[in-house]
Formats: structure tokens, sequence, C-alpha cells
């Protein structure tokens, strides 16, 4: 798909849930894909985009950015302790919080720089013993210890099992993050972005229709 015509199917979608155009950010994922395809997204004036590793998002964006210097970097994908500094300095958006002692290493980090990348908790919706997240029962509780650190926690985000009707998730993510008063849903990627959005997604999370398929050399 074009990005045109997936924008398209985002305001449909939009207007099929009464919600006004433009308030879904579509977030390019750009996991494993050639610096000169991105560019050529970037080239068609699209600013938002996402990475699962951050060492290869180290390696992409740093002259990336030199070029378009108002791109807002997305992290997907699960954060180590390790990596929290590098994701605080590279990343606007971090999608996958899930651990308390992260939460805590994140707050040190923001009062020492002053910065803080915006922040999701990543629920595991599907309970999946091999997927990271915080389990929907544990949530409340989750949120709870994070309140302390007073951290810019605006939303949810979750990944559905492949197998399960992806809009029974959405819908549970939405009556969670409404139940905590929060306003950012990141669910939907190329195959069922269009249902997220109806069910309420701020963010949808689309690689291969914008990008064509990954390039695995690149890991």
């Amino acid at each position: 798909m074009s990005l045109a015509e997936i924008r398209s199917e985002i305001e449909t979608a939009e207007a099929a849930a009464g919600r006004p155009p433009g308030t879904t950010t579509l977030v390019a994922v750009a996991k494993l894909q050639p610096v000169e395809r991105v560019r050529q997204v970037l080239e068609q004036g699209h600013r938002d985009f996402g990475e699962n590793r951050i060492h290869e998002a180290q390696r992409k964006w740093p002259n990336l950015r030199n070029e378009f210097p108002d791109v807002r970097l997305h992290l997907l994908g699960p954060l180590q302790s390790n990596k929290v500094g590098a994701a605080m300095e590279l990343f606007d958006v971090v999608h996958s919080l899930d651990r308390v002692r992260i939460a805590r290493k994140i707050a040190r980090l923001a009062d020492a720089s002053g910065r803080c990348p915006g922040l999701l908790v990543q629920v595991n919706t599907g309970e999946e013993r091999q997927k990271s997240g915080v389990q929907p029962s544990q949530l409340d509780a989750f949120l709870d210890e994070l309140k302390p650190l007073d951290l810019p926690i605006t939303g949810l985000m979750c990944i559905p099992p492949m197998n399960d009707e992806a809009a029974l998730h959405f819908g549970l993510l939405a009556a969670l993050a409404e139940r905590h008063g929060l306003s950012d849903l990141s669910m939907g990627m190329s195959a069922d972005f269009a249902s997220a959005v109806r069910l309420g997604a701020t963010f949808v999370r689309v690689g291969t229709a914008v990008f064509g398929k990954r390039d695995y050399s690149l890991r």
C-alpha cells in the first residue's frame, strides 16, 4: 500500500467510529528496513517512525535526523535496563514499559537530564508466557507503583496473539485505558490497523504495508 492509501484507510476508520480526522498517528515501523527505503518515506513528508531494537536505531537514525530534524522516534520493542539511557537519548516515545525497575531508572535519568520520552505501558492482553507486558490483572497494581515516580505515562500498548481475533484485544486495551484515565492506545499493525482505529487507537504501528518486506540481512 502507498502512504496515501494507508492514511485514507485510517481516515475512513476514524470517520466510521465518529472520531475527528487526524486523531490517529501512523507510526511507520522501520525495523530491518534499509536506510534508502526509510529516506523515501521521509521525503514523502512522514515523520513518525518506530524501531524495535535500540542498536539498529542507533545505526540508522543519527544521520537521518541530521537531514530530517523533526522526526519523532518510537521505541516499540522491549526496553532492557542497560539500554535505558540510550533509549532516552534517542526516542521520543517508548511504547513498551512493563517493569517497575525500568520505570525507576527512567525516573532517575529524567530527573538528572530534565528530559523524558512519553511512555506507554505494554499490556500482555493474551497472557502469553513468551511475550513481554504487564498481565491485565496486574495492571492496577503496576500503575499504582509508578504513580510516585511522576512519569509522563499517557497510555497502553498491546500486541495481540497471532491467531486470536485482534479486535477482542483492542477492546480490552481500550477498556483498561479508560478505567485508568489514559488517553493513548498503541494497537494495530499492517493486517488490522483499521480495526484498531475503529476501537480507539491513537497510534497504529504499520511496517510492511509502508515499506514492503523486511531485509533480514540487516539484523
